[in-house]
């Protein structure tokens, strides 16, 4: 299904029909025209006709079935032309149940608005509302919903982005057709087209297009894969470039973290913090929300409330709003019951007094005529409990030179080294496909080395939760049902509630069908599941995809009070700052230990985009520069457009563009290079200054020596230890 936008995207031309007009009088034009805002709608891809039509119908059908269930209304108070939306007596209906009343919608151009709010409250609902244009949003204003996966097609991954921006194709076909006519008003009209391609850029639509899905984690091969040979995370991703290649003036997004990577975040940060336009986005990661945006918009009680600045500082502005709140309110209810004792005791005595009764009794009805402050409601802060579970003698867990791949042509890591314990917080970065969740299968056993030892201590219970695990609950049983039928009737349906509500499935959540559960729900019902099974260590893939932010910090702390061992991998830098205190970073066919924490790793990351931000920045000038020289040139027989741009590009080596981006991105160059072995004709080496110091090069990568554990005590071993799993 496709994402829901309404505009008039850009397009690219053709460079028969761009060589027919002179380039300075498309550039004079541009300066005039180029600032144009785009208006109406296009279709989102070019799949092939059938595909088109079934994945239009059906999103079609699913777009009026949900607008049907829902309602909105609002009066536009901002100026027509305005680029700012401003909406009051703004409310919002699903199936009937008020999720806003009578509240106002402000979003101003040049903001990125941090949409939260508690589970359920009806974030995406009104994310929904928006990008579906119920709201009369003015025309002017082209708007994205980037909230599901682009459909799978024979479209490559380049293609599919490109595609998106329509007004460009329409433009180009326009150009094509006219380039071989003649006449005043063919050149008028070709002129106008020009410029409004030259404001598109649309000479840089591929390299543009290229440049961000690489920032994404698709390298060129994955970029020239078709769309149908992705999953679904990866085609989510693609569906994310899509967005901000189109670059509309509001454009929404909903939780565009979860399928990506630490690196891909980072980019994604700071592409994000960048954007020049609105932009509207949910997250459960508050370390994504301080990074990128200026406002938080609080959704609370049917209300929309307002904050300037980060998450942090939203967290620190309502603290002191509700502790003045709080204040004022036990300040009211003193004045209050004073006044309400005096006129009992006083009303019906002597004149005097009566006359002072009745006095307070006015001053009593203007307060409350006048609205009485409202005590603060505080946030239901759900508590994770995991039962502690005693010792095991150390190491737990071992990898002994272990090689591991799909097939012994495609090795994913060679010669492993590493160990855990009952004590270990272990948080597992890299790249995606580097082989994160497979080394957590390696651990389990539901995967065999190649070469090399897995060895789990005999007495070792391993709890895995991985991001598919709701989908494999009944859709038809209870929570309360799915426990007594896992662990037995015999233990009793108090002891079965009991061992859910520690997850905060409270009441009469316990007796809904999962089915009626939301995600968030059903991923708690998993974690009691997992955790009444009393594992020693728990290996948690991605667990935050569904939480909001309350619950990821319940389970931080839950997971800080237990006496269990914990290896995570997961794409929130917040919650591996709350529980790990061990970075193993998979990448390049090795294990590494980094050497600090994930706020410097995190460091290391941002370093490397900027070295590459230098390097596609200087590719678009060469870009440029080729496209500048073939318009210049003229002639019918010359090319233009990607070729040409390869063509200029190819006089530039690797070596050069690499040497010119690490002078430019590092300062410290001049203090000379590392000590170390040189790399060989092969090897990709990364820049020393984008790395701690006192790492070595192991495989391209530069990390600390590999611990190597003692073999000692293997009566106490076996090479398949009994784990747990969903």
């Amino acid at each position: 299904m496709q994402p829901k936008f309404s505009f008039r995207a850009p397009a690219t031309h053709s460079a028969a029909a761009l060589r027919s007009v002179s380039d300075s009088k498309k550039k004079k034009a541009a300066a005039k025209k180029g600032g144009k805002a785009l208006k109406g709608s296009a279709s989102a891809s070019q799949l092939s006709e059938a595909e088109n039509s079934a994945a239009n119908g059906l999103a079609g059908a699913l777009e009026e079935f949900a607008l049907n269930d829902r309602s909105t209304t609002g009066v536009l108070t901002s100026h027509p032309q305005s680029r700012d939306i401003h909406f009051d007596s703004f409310t919002l209906l699903y199936h009937g149940h008020e999720l806003l009343t009578d509240t106002r919608l402000e979003l101003n151009y040049g903001r990125r608005y941090g949409l939260i709010g508690p589970n359920g409250c009806g974030k995406s609902c009104l994310l929904k509302a928006l990008g579906a244009r119920d709201l009369e949003i003015p025309q002017h204003i082209d708007v994205y919903l980037l909230d599901r996966e682009i459909p799978a097609s024979d479209m490559t991954a380049l293609e599919a982005v490109k595609s998106v921006d329509d007004e460009r194709a329409r433009l180009e076909a326009e150009a094509e057709a006219l380039a071989d006519q003649q006449g005043d008003e063919v050149e008028a009209r070709l002129e106008d087209i020009y410029e409004r391609l030259d404001a598109l850029e649309s000479d840089m639509a591929e390299v543009r297009a290229a440049s961000i899905l690489h920032g994404l984690g698709f390298n060129k091969e994955m970029q020239n894969k078709k769309t149908r040979e992705f999953s679904g995370g990866w085609r989510m991703r693609i569906a994310l470039a899509r967005a901000l290649f189109v670059e509309p003036t509001l454009l929404i997004l909903d939780e565009p973290t979860n399928h990506l990577d630490l690196e891909a975040c980072v980019w994604l940060e700071d592409t994000l913090k960048n954007w020049k336009r609105i932009l509207m986005l949910v997250s459960h990661s508050q370390d994504f929300l301080n990074g990128v945006c200026t406002n938080i918009i609080h959704m609370h009680q049917k209300q929309l409330k307002y904050y300037t600045g980060d998450y942090d500082t939203y967290v620190r502005t309502r603290a002191e709003l509700e502790e003045n709140q709080m204040k004022k309110y036990k300040w009211e209810q003193e004045q209050i019951a004073n006044m309400k004792e005096y006129i009992a005791r006083f009303g019906h005595g002597s004149a005097k007094l009566a006359r002072q009764a009745q006095s307070k009794e006015k001053v009593l009805a203007k307060m409350v005529r006048e609205g009485l402050t409202e005590k603060v409601e505080m946030d239901r802060i759900v508590k994770f409990k995991f039962e502690n579970v005693g010792k095991l003698p150390p190491p737990v867990l071992q990898f002994t030179d272990v090689t591991f791949g799909y097939s012994p042509d495609k090795v994913l890591y060679s010669n492993v080294d590493l160990g855990a314990d009952l004590d270990s917080r272990v948080a597992i970065v890299g790249p995606n496909g580097a082989g994160k969740s497979t080394l957590l299968k390696l651990m389990t056993g539901q995967l065999d080395p190649l070469d090399g030892m897995v060895k789990r201590h005999n007495h070792l219970r391993i709890g895995q939760y991985h991001q598919h695990l709701t989908e494999l609950l009944p859709e038809d049983v209870t929570p309360l049902e799915y426990f007594l039928k896992e662990f037995g009737q015999d233990q009793g349906e108090e002891k079965m509630r009991s061992a859910i509500g520690r997850f905060g499935i409270t009441g009469p959540q316990q007796t809904l069908p999962m089915k009626k559960l939301s995600d968030g729900l059903k991923s708690r019902v998993v974690f009691a599941w997992l955790a009444h099974r009393t594992p020693h260590m728990l290996l948690l893939d991605e667990p935050t995809n569904h939480l909001d932010m309350e619950t990821i910090d319940s389970l931080a702390v839950a997971i800080n009070n237990w006496d269990g061992g914990m290896i995570l991998v997961s794409h929130d830098f917040r919650l591996i700052s709350q529980v790990a205190n061990e970075i193993w970073v998979v990448d390049k066919g090795t294990v590494q230990k980094w050497d600090g924490d994930i706020v410097s790793y995190k460091q290391h990351l941002r370093q490397q985009h900027a070295a590459l931000a230098k390097r596609d920045d200087m590719n678009s000038d060469v870009g440029r520069g080729a496209h500048a020289s073939a318009a210049a040139g003229g002639g019918g027989g010359g090319t233009s457009g990607p070729d040409t741009f390869t063509a200029a590009l190819q006089q530039k080596t690797e070596e050069e563009l690499r040497e010119l981006a690490l002078k430019q991105a590092q300062p410290h160059a001049a203090d000379g290079p590392e000590d170390g072995p040189e790399p060989g004709p092969d090897e990709e080496q990364l820049p020393d200054a984008q790395l701690p110091h006192g790492k070595r090069e192991i495989g391209g990568y530069k990390g600390p020596e590999p611990t190597r554990y003692s073999r000692s005590g293997t009566s106490d071993w076996e090479i398949k230890g009994r784990c747990t799993d969903f």
